[in-house]
């Protein structure tokens, strides 16, 4: 247990029976009033976010929680399988916890795993990968000048907005969080 002094970014609490990773907090004391917490907070099963305000001093339940460093191998059909990058070993996780990120993980890719106890909790893959297309549609001449988009297919099997300069086998940095495209990768 601990109380609402030691509020941190990247801090794990359980809050309504759920695990939830502060992201933005910030200490309040208006006025005449008692000063409390604004707490941001993500929830660790389905990524929601969530505003909350704690009172000044009030009790939290704080979670440790080990994150280590694995490398997606391959999708089994029934999961994620990753490598500890430390001891060689295998674990697969189930597609729900990984998520939708999993559009952007190619094999290889070094991802942290978070977990609580031996059970893994959250998967985070980097903010920025750099992926191949392998399916873009033809952009017609002119179009350039008016700042159109169009949609290609990745080595993930990922679809992006991109411009209409990008073509078949180009790299392009892409932005996981948001799934937008960045830049253009000169290799």
């Amino acid at each position: 247990m601990g109380s609402t002094s030691d509020l941190r970014n990247g801090l794990v609490i359980k809050y309504n029976g759920e695990l939830h990773v502060i992201t933005k907090w910030e200490h309040r004391t208006p006025g005449n009033l008692r000063a409390f917490y604004q707490v941001k907070m993500k929830n660790l099963k389905n990524g929601k976010m969530i505003e909350n305000r704690f009172r000044s001093g009030e009790v939290i339940e704080i979670v440790r929680m080990e994150t280590r460093n694995f490398q997606y191998l391959y999708h089994d059909g029934t999961g994620y399988v990753f490598m500890d990058n430390d001891n060689y070993d295998q674990v697969s996780i189930p597609d729900d916890i990984v998520g939708d990120q999993a559009q952007f993980m190619k094999e290889s890719e070094n991802v942290q795993i978070m977990f609580d106890g031996q059970r893994p909790v959250s998967v985070e893959i980097p903010p920025h990968v750099e992926l191949r297309v392998i399916e873009a549609p033809p952009g017609i001449k002119g179009d350039t000048a008016t700042g159109g988009t169009k949609s290609v297919k990745l080595e993930t099997g990922a679809n992006v907005n991109v411009p209409m300069f990008i073509s078949e086998g180009d790299i392009i940095k892409v932005d996981t969080r948001t799934s937008e495209y960045l830049e253009r990768v000169k290799k």
